[in-house]
């Protein structure tokens, strides 16, 4: 499971290099918000020739939105390097990712890739209309990757002078919108990725909003610095004693499958814990073994 996603701008060899050791989970080259439209043609080759070579860390690709002329010439470009997923933004609904979805079955055909290899992870809320849409995500692509949101985008639409209070919190339609991304990823049985956090010279305050969002249920987050990156690993990263006790809670129920609710250490346990033990080890990259 992927703790952190750095944003990358696809115009940038020098960002693009020193992106590549940072430690990110996953990168994601942008060929959207961060490149310039005269610029795009040199982005895509470069995003093409990055994301050919390989890191060790998964290669996304964040295409333009999927009603513009560029979404199709961004794919083009790139699927042949077989980026490990695609980031769609601006996302309407399910039906864009089932829409994107057939254009990856004939792109990884037309490539020579494996069939259903490319993921999707669509930013939900960056469009008004696509929160009210938000449960159709349960049921829309076996390609869906995870479901994150987008602050920015949605104020600027609406028109908001600021998204986060005096106090550093999400102001209510904000907040709403992350908690809709929360609850549809868990309707739809994928991961949750937390939004940007802009201020990137602030990392304590980084630390915080982090450890908030795996409190709240949230997988990971994105990233707009390599200084986050660090920052957010290891707020994904669950501590050795939460790793040792997911892994006896895993076995437990592994030694006695019909039941229910058993005890542990004095406490009664029952089905969500394994849920959420299962969800611990993934965290930590040891799967669902006991």
């Amino acid at each position: 499971m992927n703790r952190s996603f750095l944003f990358v701008p696809a115009d940038s060899e020098k960002k693009l290099a020193k992106a590549r050791a940072c430690g990110a989970d996953a990168l994601v080259v942008d060929l959207e918000d961060a490149v310039a439209a005269a610029a795009r043609p040199a982005a895509r080759r470069l995003a093409h020739a990055f994301i050919a070579d390989g890191a060790p860390c998964d290669l996304w690709l964040r295409i333009n939105a999927l009603d513009t002329a560029d979404a199709m010439l961004d794919l083009r470009a790139v699927m042949p390097a077989a980026p490990a997923g695609i980031v769609l933004p601006k996302a309407a609904g399910a039906a864009e990712v089932i829409e994107l979805g057939k254009l990856l079955d004939a792109l990884e055909v037309e490539h020579g890739l494996p069939t259903e290899q490319t993921r999707i992870l669509p930013i939900a809320t960056e469009r008004p209309a696509g929160l009210f849409r938000m449960h159709e995500y349960a049921a829309c692509s076996a390609r869906l990757g995870g479901l994150t949101w987008g602050a920015e985008d949605l104020g600027a639409v609406l028109g908001a002078a600021r998204n986060r209070g005096v106090d550093g919190e999400w102001l209510p339609t904000f907040q709403l919108a992350r908690s809709l991304c929360l609850l549809a990823a868990a309707a739809a049985g994928v991961v949750a990725i937390d939004t940007v956090f802009t201020d990137f010279r602030d990392g304590s305050r980084l630390a915080a909003v982090a450890a908030a969002a795996r409190r709240d249920g949230f997988g990971g987050m994105l990233a707009v610095h390599p200084a986050q990156v660090s920052v957010i690993n290891e707020a994904f990263s669950p501590s050795g004693e939460e790793i040792e006790r997911a892994r006896r809670i895993v076995a437990l129920f592994a030694e006695n499958p019909d039941a229910g609710t058993l005890g542990l250490d004095g406490e009664m346990i029952d089905r969500p814990h394994l849920v959420l033990a299962r969800r611990i080890l993934a965290l930590a990259g040891h799967g669902n073994d006991g």
